[in-house]
Parts: structure tokens; C-alpha cells; sequence
């Protein structure tokens, strides 16, 4: 490494936020980067591991101390080629992946872990800024054609990479714009949405062919698609969300969270909601029943709308703020994760479970709640209630929709609901057609959805061509 006593002379320092007051007013991206020089200053800090641990906690396999040390050096173009080498969006994984990898980051035994995600932006917004990312297209056809279902992260990659290749690509999405829930799940002041487009541009320049508004299973039948194209590639989402079927569920004010926030992403982008049940917060009280990242994404949504109050229940109890790292690391940690949205404003419960929900004229006002034990049972004595305007269930999906598209292709299922296929071939068990991302793997990050896309239009390539040089 370039600074071999780095780690030892600089501490870490990470991107700050915009003030709370601030960038509640807007829905734009409020991180505040680093800066060219304290960027190198924090790849100075990548020790000379004799095992760099990082590589196990990145699903996309990115070459995290070799790109480090690129940026120390200054050498930004080539620290890109390094890192586009195995991931295609790191602009985006920069913005919004967890950073797994700086979980497993030696230095993270001291909780001084390499500012691994903020490098890799600040890499990938460098490759834009000097014109460095530009359009790959394939040097040969093949004359193969593909088609890919979903154009999610996971459908992203598949088709970049495999168009890439030389092949055909036609990528099919229900809804209007490419994106998936990189458009209409993420909120704009996580990620704005110019980084999907400058993406889809790039492929579009690349040869790829999109078909909005068509939604395979509805609008167009997946025989046609089967009896059309070589190979096809199911990369739709974990979209069956999961419900709390409890007295009261029928409440106007009570939705899922994935009816909730595409609405404001589309309201950002110009789009029509397409639907007359427009869900607003603004001066509501509003309860947020899970605790990830999606409900997380609720509360910052909810705050800049103007909600009265915003709380956040989760069933599980309170995780340790700080992990035992000699029994976690270089594992991923349960551990009490606050984030900016948290900041922004919310009450947060933990070991509780809604009873029901009650309400007048048909709209809901209150929950009623319980603390539970350790078998998530309700203890006695523990109820009390909340008041409720508006209900957000944010408590994960559980499998693909399988009405529509699956039924019709007849596709096997997992024990869990997810497309059947393994990751040596992503072969699901109807002719030619592959499955990866969400709808194979079930609900899970960015990153795994881009490495599964990788991985399955390598399986592609190989069972068109008989060969493939793509990367697995």
C-alpha cells in the first residue's frame, strides 16, 4: 500500500450531513462530500491486510484495497476501471449499499473501519465529472436475443452485461421509467434519480432496448416472451409485501409502505400517481410498524411532508449499540442502527406488537399495542395505545408475486415462495429461462440484486454461446 502507516496517523472521517432543519425542505440528496483531498486522505487509511477482509463482506466482489490505493496515488481513471470491473453502479451502491464490507473491515475491530463507501462514491461521481463513464458498446453481435423481466438492479446489470456481450437485449418494465425500486422505492434525498438515468442512457447508447409500461404476465403474455427470445431472465422484485391481518386492518389510513413512497418519488419526477388514493402525511400522526430500512425511508418521507409526530415500532428487541466484535466480526452485526432519518425526527419502540386498530368512519385513529416477550407473545399489563391518522406497514416482503407472469410460466418455487433456481447456471425449471435478483434470492440489498445480475448473465452467455468471458 501506498501509505503503509496511514491507518496509524489518520483517523477516520466520514461525509457529514446538511443540517436537519435544512434538508427536510427538499427531496435532494443532502450528503456532504468529502472533498478530493480528505477522499485520499481516507484511502491513505487501507491497511496492507495479509487477508483483506472487505472482499468477503462485498456480494459484488469489489477489488476494495486495490482502488484504495489508486485514489491515495491519485490515479482516479484507473481506480473507476478497477471498480466498474465488478460492480456497474457505484454510483449508486456508493449511495445507498449499507457498506458490509466496512462491517468486515479489519480496522472496524476498533471501530475505525476505511470510509469504504464514501471512496467509491466519490470514485464513481469523479468517473462523471470528467467524462471518464461513457457508453461500452459490444465490439461483435452474436445474433442472440434476450429478454429481461424487471429492470431493477439486478435486471440492470444482467442487461448491460449481457448486451455487453453482443447479445440482442430487451429489457420489459411495468412502469413507466427504468429503475425499479432504485426509482420508485428509494426516496430522491437517499438518491437522486439522475444516477439511474445517466445509467440508462449509457445502455440505452449501448444498444439496449426498453419496453415501458409493459407488464409481462398482464399486458404481454411470458409465452410470447419464451417463444420471441433465445433466453429470458426474470429479475422482477420480492414485491408481495407482508401484511398484519388484525382487527381494524380494513381502516382507511392503513397501507403498505410500497403504496406510500413511489408515490413521492413520482411526485418529485413529474410522473402521474396513477391512482386516486393519494397518501399524504402532512399533518398527520404517523406510526411506521417495522424497522428497516423501508420504514426508515417512511419516517424521512413523512417528516418532509409535515407529519405531526412519526413513530416506529418494531416487533424485535433493541439490539446492542455496540457489538461484541470478538463474537461478530468480520460478520455482519445485529446492532442498533440510527439512521438520518431517525434523526430527523421519530420515537422508536422496540419489542411491540400492534393488536389492532380502531378507528371512526371508516378511518383509522388509534393502535392498540402491547411489549411482547421473547416468543413475541403480548404481556400482560404492557398494552397501551397510539394515536394514528396514518399507518405505514413496513415489515418486509415475503416472495415474488407469483399471480400474472409465474403462474402463467409455471415456474418451480423455493420453501420460502422465491423463483427456484441455484447459482451455478440461475436456471429456473422452465426451458430457458433464468431467474436472479429478489425474485430468486428473496427480499434483500442492491448489492446482491447487481452481483446475481452479473452472475446470471454470465449462466446466459454461457448457455447461448457454449463460452463466455464475462466475469463471474
Amino acid at each position: 500500500m501506498g501509505k503503509i502507516t496511514g491507518f496509524l496517523e489518520v483517523d477516520r472521517r466520514d461525509r457529514s450531513y446538511e443540517p436537519v432543519a435544512e434538508r427536510i425542505q427538499n427531496y435532494e440528496e443532502f450528503v456532504v462530500p468529502l472533498g478530493e483531498a480528505g477522499t485520499k486522505e481516507q484511502a491513505s487509511r487501507c491497511m496492507d491486510c495479509g487477508i483483506p477482509y472487505c472482499h468477503t463482506g462485498c456480494p459484488v466482489n469489489n477489488q476494495i484495497p486495490d482502488w484504495n490505493d489508486l485514489v491515495y496515488h491519485g490515479e482516479w481513471q484507473r481506480a473507476l476501471v478497477n471498480l466498474q470491473s465488478t460492480n456497474n453502479f457505484p454510483e449508486i451502491t456508493g449511495r445507498i449499499c449499507p457498506a458490509p464490507c466496512e462491517e468486515s473491515c479489519t480496522l472496524n475491530i476498533i471501530d475505525q473501519p476505511v470510509t469504504i463507501k464514501t471512496i467509491e462514491a466519490a470514485i464513481a461521481d469523479r468517473g462523471y465529472e470528467e467524462g471518464w463513464i461513457a457508453a461500452e458498446p459490444p465490439k461483435r453481435e452474436t445474433g442472440r436475443r434476450v429478454a429481461v423481466v424487471g429492470s431493477g438492479p439486478a435486471g440492470l446489470a444482467a442487461a448491460q452485461q449481457l448486451r455487453r456481450a453482443g447479445h440482442e437485449v430487451h429489457v420489459f418494465e411495468k412502469n413507466a421509467r427504468p429503475g425499479g425500486l432504485l426509482r420508485y422505492g428509494i426516496p430522491d434525498f437517499k438518491m437522486e434519480k439522475i444516477h439511474v438515468e445517466r445509467r440508462v442512457e449509457q445502455m440505452t447508447a449501448e444498444g439496449v432496448v426498453w419496453h415501458m409500461n409493459e407488464h409481462v404476465g398482464v399486458s404481454r403474455t411470458a409465452a410470447s416472451l419464451a417463444a420471441e427470445f433465445d433466453a429470458v431472465v426474470l429479475a422482477g422484485g420480492a414485491e408481495k409485501p407482508r401484511d398484519l391481518p388484525i382487527p381494524g386492518r380494513e381502516l382507511d389510513g392503513v397501507h403498505f409502505a410500497m403504496d406510500f413512497l413511489p408515490q413521492q418519488n413520482r411526485r418529485v419526477s413529474g410522473e402521474p400517481l396513477n391512482t386516486n388514493a393519494e397518501i399524504l402525511a402532512t399533518g398527520k400522526h404517523v406510526v411506521v410498524i417495522g424497522g428497516g430500512d423501508t420504514g426508515s425511508d417512511c419516517i424521512g418521507t413523512s417528516v418532509r411532508h409535515g407529519a405531526l409526530s412519526v413513530t416506529q415500532l418494531e416487533i424485535m428487541p433493541q439490539p446492542p449499540v455496540k457489538p461484541n466484535k470478538a463474537l461478530t466480526w468480520p460478520d455482519w452485526p445485529m446492532k442498533l442502527r440510527t439512521s438520518s432519518s431517525h434523526q430527523e425526527g421519530a420515537e422508536r419502540e422496540f419489542a411491540v406488537t400492534t393488536v389492532k386498530f380502531s378507528g371512526s368512519d371508516g378511518k383509522v385513529e388509534k393502535l392498540h399495542c402491547a411489549r411482547v416477550d421473547a416468543s413475541f407473545k403480548p404481556i400482560a399489563g404492557t398494552e397501551f395505545e397510539l394515536p394514528a391518522d396514518l399507518v405505514l406497514l413496513a415489515m418486509g416482503f415475503v416472495s415474488p408475486v407469483h399471480e400474472g407472469m409465474l403462474a402463467e410460466l409455471a415456474t418451480e418455487f423455493d420453501p420460502r415462495g422465491n423463483v427456484k433456481a441455484n447459482t451455478d447456471d440461475y436456471r429456473s425449471s422452465v426451458a430457458k429461462v433464468f431467474a436472479c435478483g429478489d425474485m430468486r434470492r428473496g427480499q434483500s440489498l442492491v448489492v446482491w440484486a447487481i452481483r446475481e445480475g452479473r452472475q446470471a448473465a454470465r449462466a446466459v452467455d454461457l448457455f447461448l454461446m457454449g463460452e463466455t468471458t464475462l466475469p463471474r
